[in-house]
């Protein structure tokens, strides 16, 4: 009772985390009468082809409002995502047009002139937000004639806004080519910005103006694509998986078939296979305290894809509302710690452990301390490109104080609760004093061969979506299809559970008793097979350029994969050592 307690005022948490990230910090209810203003925000600038690498709007020379830029209140999702945005000099007030308006006459000097050759050859876009409806577009364009190259500068800007009754349904930003200014030559020169609104009626609802961003990122013919190839591939891998456990199955039987008959058998026959090291085969692993943070770590991380998924699954992560996401992964992750301290000082106790303090620091920085070591060099990084990936110090003390306030205190409280459980490791065979010799084995059955073996049929599991997520995290995709997302992550458990199950059968055959540390190792290769695929998608399928964008894409998917590491090993354990004990509870072992 008290457990179901605890789950449901996590998820009120939660979800009331959630409810603040989603409402307008402005508290608007987006209805509007003629003339009345509609807010515009200017968020970032940057290349296009890298995500990480982001600047504040005001960052290159655009016309500036008269003294200090108004800042938009901003949630700590947004600001993990690098949302700066402050109030824009364009006035576009519902259902008024305008024609030609000037914004600003600026002379731009030769300092100017080079930044907005930079932003040109970049390929730089500005991102602006208009009554929440995400703006797109570029800064200017680039010639290359094949003799010399010219750039463009973008100076008219024309809005097309599409409204029902009084709602802002849809807004589209476009440029007249006939307005641009030559900045090949870095000399001074004045121009003038300019900027136009055209309001057009609609009959689409204000509950829909989301779907076109959504629609935009997988046309339908590639949406059909996407479906089959994921469907072939996780048909593919249930076929082998359903293979290879028939196979097990049959080789099972054959040997509990075998050992009952050597029990009714004379004595003097001699055990051989699995049944030989039945003495060994519960035997505690070596460093019990690392073992059980990994477990109790891989734990939490599981709890919170499931919870991830859960609010995805009813709808919360709308498109280009990442800043939910951002805020639901650290709120949730800092809830979740709890699992975490009491997994591992439960197991711990098990293994007859008594440094549980120690075990408890492990559990606490075992993902925390790669990850924060991590983001002290990326944001260092991102401070000296004077980025908007740069938090700030706020930002900084605000995550300080959840982890030192929550979730520190539930990992403790976690830890506690795990460490006075009654819960009693049971083997149900005997263990000797001394352990018994290992017998030579080939090259194939060491652990690098088992773990490249172990994290292929898993990674082959979600190989397909892989590129649609990190077009989505690295690009400007937009990934909706969370359904197809929550079925290959549960493939992804389903078959690295049996893998691990099936190596480890495989292991104790050949009469390899340390099986503990293997069945983690096994079981999380399937992290190290999505970074190599990071280098594969970075260097293969992306466009991405340059020290900060790759420092913080290898950096941040380390962790991320450290993470299915951690996860993926926790769930391999847990699958082997309910075989394992299943097996040697079927057995009569002296």
């Amino acid at each position: 009772m008290a457990q179901r307690r605890a789950m449901l005022v996590f998820v009120v948490l939660a979800l009331c985390c959630l409810d603040a990230v989603e409402v307008d910090a402005s508290g608007s209810n987006h209805k509007y009468a003629t003339g009345d203003p509609v807010p515009l925000y200017a968020n970032k600038v940057g290349p296009f082809h890298n995500p990480s690498e982001t600047y504040k709007y005001f960052d290159l020379p655009f016309c500036h409002p008269v003294g200090e830029v108004t800042e938009k209140r901003e949630a700590l999702g947004e600001v993990l995502n690098g949302d700066r945005m402050v109030e824009a000099l364009y006035e576009l007030r519902f259902r008024v047009d305008k024609e030609m308006k000037t914004l600003c006459e600026k002379t731009l000097t030769k300092d100017d002139i080079k930044k907005f050759q930079d932003a040109v050859k970049n390929d730089y876009f500005f991102e602006m937000y208009y009554d929440d409806l995400p703006i797109w577009g570029y800064v200017g364009k680039k010639e290359d004639s094949g003799q010399d190259v010219k750039y463009f500068l973008y100076t008219h800007v024309h809005f097309e806004i599409l409204y029902n009754q009084d709602r802002v349904i849809e807004i589209n930003v476009g440029f007249d080519p006939m307005y641009t200014v030559d900045i090949t030559e870095s000399k001074e020169q004045t121009v003038k910005f300019t900027y136009s609104a055209k309001w057009k009626v609609t009959d689409k609802l204000f509950s829909q103006r989301m779907e076109k961003y959504s629609k935009s990122s997988f046309m339908p013919q590639h949406l059909e694509i996407h479906w089959f190839s994921i469907i072939n591939s996780c048909v593919t891998v249930l076929l082998l998986t359903g293979f290879l456990a028939t196979i097990l199955m049959r080789v099972l039987k054959n040997d509990f078939i075998k050992y009952s008959r050597d029990e009714e058998a004379a004595d003097e026959q001699e055990e051989t296979g699995w049944k030989y090291i039945h003495g060994d085969v519960f035997r505690f692993p070596p460093y019990k305290s690392l073992f059980c943070a990994v477990l109790g770590s891989g734990a939490q991380l599981l709890a919170l894809a499931i919870f991830i998924f859960m609010l995805a699954l009813v709808g919360v992560f709308y498109p280009y509302n990442r800043g939910a996401l951002y805020t639901a992964l650290v709120m949730i992750y800092a809830l979740t710690s709890g699992i975490a301290g009491y997994t591992a000082a439960s197991f711990y106790k098990q293994l007859e452990g008594v440094n549980w303090v120690r075990n408890i620091l492990y559990t606490g920085g075992l993902f925390c301390g790669p990850l924060f070591l991590t983001f002290s060099f990326l944001n260092t990084v991102a401070i000296f490109y004077n980025a908007t990936a740069a938090l700030p110090f706020g930002t900084i003390c605000v995550i300080f104080l959840i982890w030192t306030l929550i979730t520190a205190p539930l990992l403790v409280l976690g830890g506690i609760a795990g460490k006075n459980s009654k819960a009693e490791f049971q083997a149900p065979t005997r263990t000797t004093k001394f352990p018994r010799e290992i017998p030579p084995l080939p090259w194939y059955r060491y652990t690098v061969p088992q773990m490249a073996m172990a994290g292929f049929l898993p990674f082959s599991a979600i190989y397909i979506e892989l590129y649609y997520i990190f077009a989505s995290v690295w690009g400007h995709k937009v990934y909706t299809i969370y359904s197809i997302l929550f079925i290959v992550f549960i493939i992804l458990i389903i078959v690295t559970a049996f893998i691990t199950i099936a190596l480890t059968y495989f292991q104790l055959a050949v009469e390899d008793h340390e099986w503990w540390w293997r069945a983690v190792l096994c079981g999380g290769s399937t992290g190290v097979f999505i970074y190599g695929y990071c280098f594969y998608y970075y260097y293969a399928r992306s466009d991405m350029s340059g020290f900060m964008q790759t420092s913080f894409f290898f950096g941040y998917m380390a962790c991320i994969c450290f993470g299915f590491f951690l996860m993926l090993g926790s769930v391999g354990f847990r699958a082997s050592h309910l075989f394992v004990r299943h097996i040697y509870q079927s057995i009569k072992c002296e």
